[in-house]
């Protein structure tokens, strides 16, 4: 059963688990890798994520093909587990509730 908390949205970037890195670190990575000298895989290490996450930041077309590569598979089935979902919902709705209970929910946190 959905709960009241699922339609309000975390509104600050570094509070929400789902994303990994902010714009500000995006730009960071792109500057860094042009710049020469480090490695996909060295700034996916530095900022802890994969280098897939990498390049589909440095190469958004690669990004695009993936989606619709993603979404040809998806339509036979591939990739859903039901049981998987319910646990990431349930620890997403459980993060959720930590942050409403702190105030950290549905205003504007930007700044903090």
């Amino acid at each position: 059963m959905p709960s009241k908390l699922d339609k309000v949205p975390i509104n600050n970037p570094k509070l929400d688990k789902r994303v990994k890195l902010t714009d500000e670190d995006k730009d960071n990575i792109v500057k860094e890798y042009e710049s020469g000298g480090i490695s996909i895989t060295s700034l996916g290490k530095k900022y802890g994520v994969s280098k897939r996450l990498i390049q589909f930041t440095l190469f958004p077309e690669r990004k695009e093909k993936a989606k619709e590569r993603y979404s040809e598979n998806r339509k036979d089935g591939r990739y859903y587990d039901k049981d998987k979902h319910k646990e990431y919902m349930k620890k997403h709705r459980e993060h959720k509730k930590e942050l409403d209970n702190k105030g950290l929910l549905g205003s504007d946190t930007e700044g903090e």
